[in-house]
Order: structure tokens, then C-alpha cells, then sequence
């Protein structure tokens, strides 16, 4: 009984000592290593003066809205026509009101008529009452009633002007000359109260609105002369500040300030982002960490990139984001200057994976 009972205990040791052998082996990672190129971290901190982020809109722009709810019959536009002022852009089913219309100009008709008779009555009475054949209790009536009928027909004049008021909200104008940007409704869609169906802007005419931080907001001036930077085009515009808030409440701690851009032939549009240069030295020394959007990986709520380990493996950092400059993206914390990023990869990368760097 004892042979069989050592018989069994070595087997077990066998079979335990051949797994964690295999567990061993399977653990090795012989895959060949992902090729990737890195980018240095981007430290911009070489300008002393003020630079914050912006964006371009047209000088004179307008969402066009209903203030009635109906059907849309027709939209008389796409995005990128050139129209007029007062041009038809989009006309919504206006059946109810034409028939109110209707309704009013008959209750126009009536009150006319009545307002015809009375006033006969009074100039009628009017006379008898000088030459002492009515009582004054007569013409006190008859004054009152041509009141009351001259008071009928203006309010169902009134009432044609509000019907006609009406129906500018059914029929949707250009409020200016201008081209139109973006359409969000077709035939057949419900327009609702105060949701934009149009939207229209003047070309040629472009401003900038910059974001400022409290701690420099104090220093900028208005008609102050800025440099503004458009990343896309690689080029500097010439503006000029037309307006600085003094209330940051709803910009979350910043200061809106407003930048007119001076006429150029450079092929700017509206939303694209700018840098704009203050000629005020930046109070706050630091330096600003930047990196390419494209090189930001997102997982839900979390932004992150890629580094490269001391054992040459990918890892994955999170880092917390601040603003948008262009095809930049600031970085607040979770990477530092002079550190490198892997901003392209030959297969797909996670964390720990073998990497070379080209």
C-alpha cells in the first residue's frame, strides 16, 4: 500500500513539473517587434509675449429660425448658393393661416360696414341734435356706438396685420446679402419654434474670438493691433481688438475677446483656428506642451498616447488635454518636455507590446 501511495505522489509531481514547464514556455513572447516612429515632445516657449487660441466666424452671420410650427414645403437653397436680401429660402405650409387670413378680411368687410352706419348715424344726429330735434341722450348713444364700430374696424385691421406678420415666419427671407452655410431641414421635416433651419453669412468680412485667461485679461486693450497665426494656411493676418468682456460667468474662467481681421486675399473660412499674438509680455513663465491630434488615442472620457518603455514596449499614458491650437493639442499634465510620443506604427499597438523604433 505504501509503493502505490509514492507510486501516485511522484506521477503528480511529474504531471505538475510538465505543466509549469509548458506555462513557462507559452509565457514567451516570440512575436516580432511592431516598427514605429516617434516624435519629440513639442515645448513652445520661445515667444515672451501673450498667445492664445481662437476661432475665425464671418463678421455678419444669422441662423434663420420659424416662430411657427408647420410642415416645409420647399427649400429654395443649398449650402454654397449666393443669395440676395429678401431672396425666398425656405417656405413652410402656411394653409391655417390662410385661412385665418381669410377669416380676418371677412371681419374686415363687416366691421367696415358697420363702421360706414354708425358714422351716418352720428353725422345724422349730430345735425339734429344742433338744431334741438334729438335729446342728448340720443346722441350720447350714437357717439358711443360710432366709437364702438371705428374701435371694431381697428382691431380687425390689427388683427390682418398680425395675420401678415405671420406669415414672414412661414415664408423664411435672406437677411442680407450673403452664402448660405448649412441646411437643416428638407421638404417634408417638421420646422419647430426657434430651431435653425438656415444659416447665412457675409464672406469676405472675418473676425476672431480668443479666449483670454484671468491672469492676463487686464492687459489687453481695445484697438489694440494682434498677429493672428492660421495654422492651416501657414499664414499671419493683421486684426484689430473691437471688444474685450469684462465677465468671464459663462466662459468658464476665460475672457472672450473679439479680433477684426484686416482684408486679405488669404483663403480663410469660417471655423478655422488661429493663434493669436498679443503684444503683451505673458505673465505666467511656462512652458506650453504640445502634440498632434492625430497622435491621441480615446477611450471613452480618457485621452492618451503611446511612449515608448526603458525595455522598448509600448505604453500607454493618459494625459489630461487643454486647448486646441489648429492640429495641436495642448497637454497639462502626463507628459513632459523632451519626452517622445509614438505617432505612427506598423500593426496594432497595446500596452506591452515589442516595438522598434525607425
Amino acid at each position: 500500500m505504501k509503493k502505490i501511495y509514492t507510486i501516485l505522489t511522484l506521477s503528480i509531481a511529474l504531471l505538475l513539473a510538465s505543466c509549469g514547464s509548458e506555462d513557462k514556455k507559452a509565457v514567451a513572447d516570440n512575436s516580432p517587434a511592431i516598427v514605429v516612429k516617434t516624435s519629440q515632445v513639442e515645448a513652445n516657449s520661445n515667444s515672451p509675449f501673450l498667445s492664445v487660441s481662437g476661432k475665425i466666424q464671418a463678421t455678419n452671420s444669422a441662423d434663420l429660425s420659424t416662430r411657427m410650427m408647420g410642415y416645409v414645403n420647399k427649400v429654395h437653397v443649398n449650402v454654397g448658393d449666393k443669395v440676395r436680401k429678401g431672396q425666398l429660402l425656405v417656405s413652410i405650409n402656411n394653409t391655417d393661416l390662410q385661412a385665418k387670413r381669410a377669416q380676418v378680411n371677412a371681419g374686415i368687410t363687416e366691421a367696415t360696414a358697420a363702421f360706414n352706419n354708425a358714422q351716418k348715424d352720428y353725422n345724422r344726429f349730430k345735425n339734429l341734435f344742433a338744431e334741438n330735434s334729438a335729446s342728448q341722450k340720443e346722441m350720447d348713444d350714437m357717439t358711443a356706438n360710432f366709437e364702438m364700430a371705428k374701435a371694431r374696424l381697428e382691431s380687425a385691421k390689427q388683427m390682418k396685420n398680425e395675420v401678415n406678420a405671420q406669415f414672414t415666419y412661414s415664408n423664411i427671407t435672406a437677411p442680407f446679402n450673403g452664402t448660405i452655410t448649412s441646411k437643416n431641414v428638407e421638404a417634408g421635416n417638421m420646422a419647430n419654434p426657434g430651431v435653425p433651419l438656415i444659416s447665412i453669412e457675409t464672406p469676405g468680412h472675418f473676425e476672431v474670438m480668443a479666449m483670454v485667461p484671468e491672469s492676463e485679461i487686464s492687459e489687453i486693450k481695445k484697438g489694440t493691433t494682434v498677429d493672428v497665426l492660421v495654422k492651416s494656411i501657414n499664414q499671419t493676418i493683421k486684426g484689430k481688438v473691437t471688444e474685450v468682456s469684462t465677465s468671464a460667468k459663462n466662459t468658464g474662467g476665460q475672457y472672450l475677446v473679439k479680433i477684426n481681421l484686416d482684408k486679405t486675399d488669404a483663403n480663410i473660412l469660417s471655423g478655422m483656428f488661429t493663434t493669436v499674438q498679443f503684444p503683451v509680455e505673458r505673465k505666467a513663465k511656462s512652458e506650453m506642451v504640445l502634440v498632434p491630434t492625430e497622435a491621441i488615442i480615446t477611450n471613452g472620457q480618457l485621452s492618451g498616447v503611446y511612449t515608448v518603455s526603458q525595455s522598448n514596449t509600448a505604453l500607454l499614458r493618459w494625459l489630461r488635454l487643454g486647448r486646441t491650437f489648429g492640429d495641436q493639442v495642448e497637454v497639462l499634465s502626463g507628459l513632459n518636455a523632451n519626452e517622445a510620443y509614438i505617432v505612427s506604427a506598423e500593426g496594432k499597438l497595446y500596452n506591452g507590446a515589442k516595438v522598434s523604433v525607425q
